[in-house]
């Protein structure tokens, strides 16, 4: 199957709609989305890197262009789609079960900054264990793990679920379950299990209010939490700085009539993982306004973003025509070369802005969507 792109629009922000910029993102119905703008194209400004999702762009060339798009997905929701719509409509619930049967799936949101990742994935960043955010404003992550252990009470299955939870913060990779300051953790490879995190803390969980804990322990702006780094800058006032990658592992046996009791140690055992992939967003530092360590993390971000796109457009190439696949050329593509090239089943969740200003980044976007549809896997 080909990784599952779907695209969601966030609203114009009040700075947005104060400053008086054009909604030039149109959603036509049908999995269709229209774009619509004159406006000037600029190549460089992401501290001397091409936009990481473009394919190509002369440097320093600068001109006005009309902008008259329209881009066709599995799936668009539009500013005004609520959260459990997009659960829904995206095809999140299939990916939860084909995961409890033993199918390795990866869910991912990529875009600008600040258009809306985390929150698709998590919700409002202002929840904690003592003040949840509202049952209708859950992200992805929420709902899925209520569907999970749904699943786990109604299918008769022993579940076993255990959780681990790392970022990826200028090319180290750090576990955000350790306790104590987060320190990096090798990156090994071998040919039974591909690239893996060595050292990486796994935790069990048997209810909604222990992963959810597990989660919130790691939501930047959580009183006292510094685990996931953030920072703030012209675009986000809550910009992530890191990747960060959650993954469930399901181990699951079927239960069997007790006339069967004999023969249990014969009942087939299925292992699968469901990971939840919060990508950081693209920066251009002319517009976020970076300088000093927010620059070096803009850097860092962008070149890993880059890797990803490069990788992802030599495997939408058919087979006959595919050179290597330089997975290893960041942290990032090494921990997805299974989702995207390799066995996994993958939905892809596309965020991007409705406004004139952030025209070129949305485009970027929907182009890098669009070739994502190309990759074939083979769950």
């Amino acid at each position: 199957p080909h990784p599952h792109p779907t695209i969601r629009v966030r609203p114009l922000t009040c700075t947005e709609t104060r400053r008086g910029d054009q909604q030039v993102v149109h959603s036509l119905g049908d999995g269709a989305v229209h774009i619509s703008a004159t406006s000037p194209s600029e190549c460089r400004g992401w501290g001397g890197l091409r936009h990481p999702l473009s394919r190509r762009c002369p440097h320093g060339q600068v001109s006005a262009a009309r902008h008259d798009a329209t881009f066709g997905f599995s799936a668009v929701f539009d500013a005004g789609a609520s959260q459990e719509t997009v659960f829904e409509g995206s095809g999140m619930r299939q990916l939860v079960e084909l995961a409890i049967d033993g199918f390795s799936c990866t869910v991912f949101a990529f875009g600008q900054t600040g258009s809306g990742k985390t929150y698709t994935l998590m919700g409002p960043l202002a929840q904690s264990e003592t003040q949840p955010a509202s049952p209708s404003l859950l992200g992805l992550m929420q709902r899925s793990f209520t569907c999970l252990l749904e699943h786990s009470r109604s299918r008769g299955s022993d579940l076993a679920l255990t959780a681990s939870y790392l970022e990826i913060y200028n090319e180290q990779v750090r576990d955000l379950l350790s306790p104590g300051p987060p320190c990096s953790l090798p990156l090994r490879w071998n040919k039974t299990r591909g690239f893996y995190v060595e050292n990486q803390l796994s935790v069990e969980f048997q209810s909604l209010e222990a992963i959810v804990s597990l989660l919130l322990q790691a939501i930047p702006s959580r009183a006292g939490s510094q685990r996931r780094r953030t920072s703030a800058h012209a675009l986000n006032r809550h910009s992530s700085r890191s990747h960060a990658l959650l993954t469930i592992h399901i181990r699951s046996r079927a239960h069997h009539p007790p006339k069967c009791v004999p023969q249990a140690s014969a009942c087939p055992s299925k292992q699968g993982t469901l990971c939840f992939v919060d990508l950081a967003g693209s920066e251009r530092v002319k517009e976020t306004g970076s300088s000093g360590e927010l620059s070096v993390e803009a850097n860092s971000i962008n070149r890993s973003l880059l890797a990803l796109g490069h990788c992802i457009s030599l495997l939408a190439k058919s087979r006959g025509k595919r050179t290597h696949i330089p997975y290893r050329d960041s942290k990032l593509t090494r921990l997805l070369a299974r989702s995207l090239g390799g066995s996994g089943i993958t939905l892809m969740v596309a965020c991007i802005s409705p406004s004139s200003r952030c025209l070129s980044e949305t485009l970027s976007t929907l182009h890098y969507a669009s070739r994502a549809r190309r990759v074939t896997t083979r769950p």
